[in-house]
């Protein structure tokens, strides 16, 4: 699609946002290990809605500063600045920020097809990284990046926060524990009834606000919405998928976008496991849900609650709680138990919090993130055969050259 890289380079370079060649600067000196009484001073790059939001969760957490943020629009500078230290810098330019030798760490929120290129540069800064979701554009970039922060020995967390929820903690014990049986399948959907559409004061900068709509920015629904789903199945099951199908289209919201409103796509992992991943942009009923199928029992996954349905059996019982060994008749099939998870005395937050509380560990502790490279890279591969399962109908395969381990 040679006219919409065009204008993807255009977007990138009307922005001060592309890069030639080596970055002309010096590294910064870092630590390889923070005493307990120093602070993490963290940028922002990206300062929209999400990057705000994160930016809210740092301001109360002991021992970081935000002394940074940067965003192409200053309006959204400004309204992450409230929550950054006071004297903090603004920037229109990430490269600028980048050559702050007080930063020791930058946080990326930016739209997708700007993740690859930010994240090579701040690695050659010397910066410790926090980037959202997805990790890359493409699968050469996910291949790349992996090699890149392997090479640099510095922290890169990627904002798959779910992989810090004891509630998938949960899970995946009752999993292992054999709770569920023989699993042959998931399904899982993430339905939103909402054109994505932001509103845009100049037309001009129609594309860049409203970036999840246009291929050239993002991966449309697959990489929006379903990209946690598919990093969840992945974390459940231990590794990745082997090939996968699917189908999409624009059937409601008929507006010159050019991602999908709806997707469909089904994944097969080892083993023969499916993995069904759906949504619409047109019906938001039961929203966020993960149905996972064994021939014990099934459980459904909510935004914080799980349940267990045993299926009906000669002798009438089925697992519950693997760890105290209590049962449940299930004298009807379909019946819900919810399944209690959380620890004694554990904090009732947002499950970003423990995400960006571990990374600012894992820089303490020179210690590889939860949510690394490698799995945030392998989640980024599947969601690409998604899109391009769809795109040519045909059936993708993982290739051995994606091999990021």
């Amino acid at each position: 699609m040679p006219a919409k890289n065009v204008t993807r380079r255009k977007f990138v370079a009307d922005s001060g946002l592309l890069v030639s060649g080596l970055m002309a600067m010096g590294l910064p000196v870092w630590r390889d290990q923070f005493a307990p009484s120093d602070k993490i001073r963290l940028g922002l790059i990206g300062s929209g809605n999400r990057g705000c939001g994160l930016a809210s969760l740092l301001k109360p957490m002991p021992g970081v500063e935000l002394i940074a943020c940067c965003d192409i629009q200053p309006t959204q500078t400004k309204n992450a600045l409230q929550y950054a230290a006071k004297g903090a810098k603004a920037y229109t330019d990430y490269r600028q920020l980048l050559q702050d030798k007080n930063i020791d760490a930058v946080i990326i929120a930016t739209p997708l097809f700007l993740h690859y290129q930010m994240a090579i540069d701040s690695l050659a800064a010397g910066k410790h990284i926090y980037m959202e979701k997805s990790v890359s554009y493409d699968i050469p970039q996910a291949v790349s990046l992996a090699k890149k922060v392997k090479e640099s020995k510095l922290v890169f967390q990627v904002g798959y926060q779910y992989r810090y929820y004891s509630l998938y903690h949960k899970i995946r014990e009752a999993i292992k524990q054999n709770w569920l049986g023989k699993i042959t399948h998931f399904e899982c959907q993430y339905n939103r009834n909402s054109n994505w559409r932001n509103p845009v004061s100049d037309p001009k900068l129609e594309r860049v606000i409203n970036w999840r709509m246009y291929r050239e920015y993002c991966g449309g629904p697959l990489s929006e919405l379903c990209a946690h789903e598919i990093d969840m199945v992945n974390y459940l099951l231990d590794g990745h998928p082997v090939k996968a199908v699917g189908l999409g289209g624009i059937n409601y919201w008929k507006d010159g976008r050019d991602t999908f409103d709806h997707v469909r796509t089904v994944y097969e992992y080892p083993e023969g496991v499916k993995a069904g991943f759906t949504s619409v942009l047109s019906n938001a009923f039961n929203g966020y849900n993960i149905k996972i199928f064994g021939d014990k029992a099934t459980i459904e996954i909510q935004r914080e609650q799980a349940f267990i349905y045993a299926e009906s059996t000669e002798n009438k019982k089925g697992i519950v709680d693997g760890v105290t060994g209590a049962t449940i008749e299930a004298t009807t099939q379909g019946k819900a138990v919810e399944i209690p998870f959380k620890k004694p005395g554990e904090e009732d937050v947002e499950p970003t919090t423990f995400a960006m509380r571990d990374f600012f560990e894992c820089i303490r502790q020179s210690r590889e993130p939860i949510s690394n490279v490698i799995n945030a890279g392998e989640s980024s591969i599947a969601i690409h055969l998604g899109n391009m399962a769809m795109d040519k109908e045909t059936v993708q395969y993982w290739k051995p050259e994606y091999s990021i381990r």
